[in-house]
């Protein structure tokens, strides 16, 4: 076990993702604790504004993104810099996705439904940068052998089917999977072979004829619905606070 964490994980080479990472993570729960403590009214924080213009924390996370990116770019993957560069790339990252929703929708969605696309899309990213440091890599190239690292027709081909079924997966509506897919390729097999979501283009465009296939999709995928809607909602309060409440809808009058 300590020989594979040092080989995959704290080799010089990855260190500087895995400060990134370890940046990312803690900038995100740390943002998200401050303003729940904001949002109900405890503790020393605040929000910011300057010249009546609130200053969401997207705003110097872009800063802190750009600055990171290049200067890790300039200061290449080892040495002091190259891990300074990616702490400060990991924090950046982590204050711009927290508003992600808000970039998305061009509104202040962050307590409300819609801003749940920022914690999914934070926990996607880790997760996704998390099988990278284990020794995974895009589009199945760690499992080419030598010999066909030293052919370049067979490393093109590895990409092109592992990239063709995570298009494949997009299409049946796997956005997720789809993801997945591209580090680790038997995840975009799965998707390939199960059933699409119901209003995806596959489903429109294959699904059209085939009332059968229509109804079976139809079913998985409100029994998938129904079965992990409950507990991802209940992970992602945990994280990142429940919305606000939806009141109903004002009343008209004439």
């Amino acid at each position: 076990m300590g020989h594979w964490l040092q080989r995959n994980i704290i080799e010089p080479g990855k260190l500087p993702l895995l400060l990134a990472l370890t940046a990312f993570v803690l900038t995100f729960l740390i943002t998200r604790v401050v303003t729940r403590m904001i949002r109900a009214g405890k503790g020393p924080f605040g929000n910011v504004s300057a010249g009546g213009t609130h200053i969401h924390h997207v705003v110097p996370g872009v800063v802190l993104t750009v600055l990171g990116g290049f200067g890790a770019v300039a200061s290449g993957r080892y040495g002091f810099g190259s891990a300074a560069f990616a702490v400060v790339f990991g924090i950046g990252a982590g204050l711009v996705l927290d508003e992600f929703a808000l970039i998305l929708h061009l509104a202040d969605v962050y307590w409300t439904e819609a801003g749940r696309q920022s914690v999914e899309v934070v926990v996607v990213t880790a997760a996704l940068v998390g099988l990278v440091l284990a020794g995974f890599t895009p589009f199945g190239v760690n499992d080419v052998s030598q010999e066909e690292l030293q052919d370049r027709g067979g490393v093109i081909s590895t990409v092109a089917v592992n990239f063709l079924f995570a298009l494949l997966v997009l299409t049946k509506g796997k956005a997720r999977m789809a993801l997945f897919s591209v580090i680790v390729p038997l995840v975009g097999l799965i998707g390939v072979v199960r059933l699409a979501r119901p209003g995806s283009p596959w489903a429109r465009r294959l699904y059209r004829r085939r009332p059968r296939a229509r109804a079976r999709a139809i079913l998985r995928a409100y029994r998938h619905d129904r079965r992990w809607a409950a507990p991802r909602r209940r992970f992602q309060d945990l994280i990142g606070g429940k919305p606000d409440p939806v009141g109903p809808p004002a009343v008209r009058r004439r």
